[in-house]
């Protein structure tokens, strides 16, 4: 998974190593489940020494922790970029919200086993790391709701709209539907399965449908 941006006085080889790490992490998490996976074999899958995972991540929960924060950030920057842009081009809100929809699927479309991860671990509460779940999800679902309050606030929008439902739910959504996409509709578009998600926020979010 690529970095958003590169870190102020990072090292470049250091990054490069943490990118391979998070490649194997959550491939192999994927494949077999998280206590099934061992850092020997994220050590092997990304071609480096064990004292490598170490050095860089403190066990084999933070490594984990860090990858979800890693990829949710990446998320929320697709989202937080697709609504500029659609602002800067001179799009209304509910076309920022569109262009939100398509970036979360090519994000989904690219990333599909970070994306499985994710939405599995929301449903679990035992995990040390559910605090920091919880965080990086509200910095996700935060960016759409903006677009909603800013929405409301121009008139685009009904004021009955439940603002953080309505925001959790359109990113619920998608998550939902692209996992079905890439699980049991495989041989569907990225632009059928925008198309489609396209249709039910004109029609339940701008009330145009």
């Amino acid at each position: 998974m690529e970095r958003s941006s590169t870190t102020p006085g990072g090292s470049a080889r250091r990054e490069a190593t943490r990118q391979k790490l998070y490649e194997a992490a959550v491939t192999l998490i994927a494949e077999q489940g998280f206590s099934a996976t061992t850092v020997d074999e994220i050590a092997e899958r990304a071609g480096v020494a064990k004292g490598t995972v170490y050095y860089n991540f403190a066990s084999k929960s933070v490594l984990f922790e860090e990858l979800l924060r890693h990829g949710v950030g990446l998320l929320t920057a697709s989202l937080r970029e697709a609504a500029e842009r659609t602002e800067r081009e001179g799009g209304g809100k509910v076309d920022a919200l569109d262009a939100m929809i398509r970036a979360g699927l090519v994000f989904i479309d690219r990333y599909p086993a970070f994306t499985q991860l994710y939405v599995a671990e929301l449903w679990r509460t035992n995990r040390a790391w559910q605090s920091t779940l919880m965080v990086v999800r509200q910095q996700a679902v935060a960016v759409v709701e903006g677009v909603l309050r800013e929405g409301v606030a121009a008139g685009d929008f009904s004021e009955e709209i439940d603002v953080p439902l309505t925001a959790a739910a359109l990113v619920g959504m998608v998550l939902v539907a692209a996992l079905d996409w890439k699980s049991f509709q495989p041989e569907r578009s990225l632009d059928d399965v925008h198309a489609a998600l396209s249709r039910l926020l004109q029609g339940r979010v701008s009330g145009r449908g």
